[in-house]
């Protein structure tokens, strides 16, 4: 709001080329967030905007650039890119913000920030703005910030008092069914990897345990990182597994429970990645599964975090702990989340395989999914939207039904061994819905 009432009071018209305010964000995701709520403000003030950024072609953001725009929000490579092609100036720019600035003050993003501060007027705002603002940001504020004053609405280190933290100490082979049963009770989860790859594996397992669950991580496309957000959203997927891109700044309602299934490297990723729960005044439950050599290593995270966690030690995939951090019915979906495939176009075959990572096509079709969790009841399995002819009722499983096995659920697997195939698959079960988020091509 203070962006747009500036622009207005100084009443100059957007030129082509030439934006007269620029956001900043880290991921693209953040810079949709962003947009979505600033659009009704800019437009009731008779103000544009215009995103930019990766993993979509440049074309439309060309052209709205060319048109004349007020506010470009960005991330800094397709926004120096396109600086570079000569479509953007940033001459013009009366109000930059920063938006996560501590992490864009790190080594992999500061140059490319320095570059693009370095191309605004210095007589202009700026603005930077993190939950967590410390130190890291010292060389940014020196550089670009003159006479800066810092408002802060709580300490750096200040957890949310409507969060809960625990740590779960158990065996490696007991984290996939522990999270099975976590993700299964009614609400949202979010559930944090530390790399790409964990986090495709992990939601492979979930779906084939009856989770419906997307990914969201760099190794997607746009359009499947946009595909799984909206099923997260929408409750189709009830568990969103993700790298640190979805620790900051990403809003999703009602997200009930937040797992470190990799406890984060540092601090301020733990606090980033706890606040995705117990937002705008809701409670929310922060767990960590901590392995016997990640010990030392959690209780520094957690003591530099300022918090004190209560720690359970879990011996198996059952504990009574469970049901009290995650109340609830435990119900699973055959096949997480189901898949669906219309007839293929004219002319063109089924492909028989998934498209572009997690969130894509199944024999060429688009995705369906039957109806997850809301943010506040059980899951309603089985309600028929989107379901796929023929497949079964969701199971209800009790707590603990996940022990044994190979660490994949056990016995979680529905009964009658194969997948239903979808349509367009060929009856092939490796096309079914358990394979949809797990990002082969």
């Amino acid at each position: 709001m203070p962006l747009v009432a500036r622009l207005v009071a100084s009443d100059r018209p957007a030129r082509p080329k030439s934006p007269r305010a620029l956001i900043l964000a880290p991921t693209r995701e953040l810079v949709g967030q962003i947009q979505e709520a600033l659009e009704p403000l800019a437009a009731t003030a008779g103000l544009t905007t215009r995103t930019v950024f990766g993993g979509v072609g440049q074309n439309p953001q060309v052209q709205g650039l060319r048109r004349g725009v007020d506010i470009v929000l960005a991330c800094p490579g397709r926004l120096e890119d396109l600086i570079g092609q000569g479509h953007c100036s940033l001459g013009e720019v009366e109000i930059t913000v920063l938006d996560e600035a501590d992490h864009m003050a790190d080594l992999g993003f500061l140059p490319a920030v320095r570059r693009l501060l370095d191309q605004t007027p210095r007589s202009g705002q700026r603005l930077l703005f993190s939950a967590t603002l410390d130190k890291a940001i010292d060389v940014l504020v020196k550089r670009f910030l003159s006479s800066p004053v810092t408002h802060e609405a709580d300490s750096a280190q200040s957890p949310v008092a409507a969060m809960d933290h625990h740590v779960l100490h158990l065996d490696r082979e007991h984290r996939v069914p522990v999270l099975v049963d976590l993700t299964s009770a009614p609400g949202r989860t979010v559930v944090f990897t530390r790399t790409k790859h964990g986090a495709k594996a992990l939601t492979r397992q979930l779906n084939k345990n009856g989770v419906p669950t997307v990914e969201l991580h760099g190794n997607l496309s746009q359009n499947a990182r946009t595909r799984n957000m909206d099923a997260f959203h929408a409750g189709r997927a009830t568990t969103l597994v993700a790298t640190d891109i979805a620790a900051r700044g990403i809003h999703v309602d009602d997200v009930a429970l937040v797992v470190h299934a990799d406890p984060p490297v540092e601090h301020k990723a733990y606090l980033h990645r706890s606040g995705r729960t117990a937002r705008a005044g809701a409670a929310g439950t922060v767990i960590t599964l901590m392995t016997d050599e990640q010990v030392r290593d959690v209780r520094d995270l957690t003591r530099a975090a300022g918090i004190k966690p209560t720690t359970t030690r879990i011996n198996g995939a059952t504990h009574p702990v469970l049901v009290q951090l995650a109340p609830g019915e435990r119900v699973t979906v055959p096949g997480g989340l189901a898949v669906e495939a219309p007839a293929p176009a004219q002319g063109r075959k089924p492909s028989g395989g998934s498209s572009e990572g997690s969130g894509g096509r199944s024999g060429g079709g688009r995705t369906r999914s039957r109806r997850g969790r809301s943010g506040q009841g059980s899951r309603a399995a089985g309600s028929g939207q989107g379901s796929t002819s023929g497949q079964k009722p969701a199971q209800k499983s009790t707590q603990g039904s996940s022990a044994g096995g190979n660490g994949a659920g056990g016995s979680r697997r529905r009964s009658g061994g194969a997948r239903p195939a979808t349509a367009g698959s060929g009856g092939q079960s490796r096309h079914s819905a358990a394979s949809f988020s797990t990002g082969r091509r």
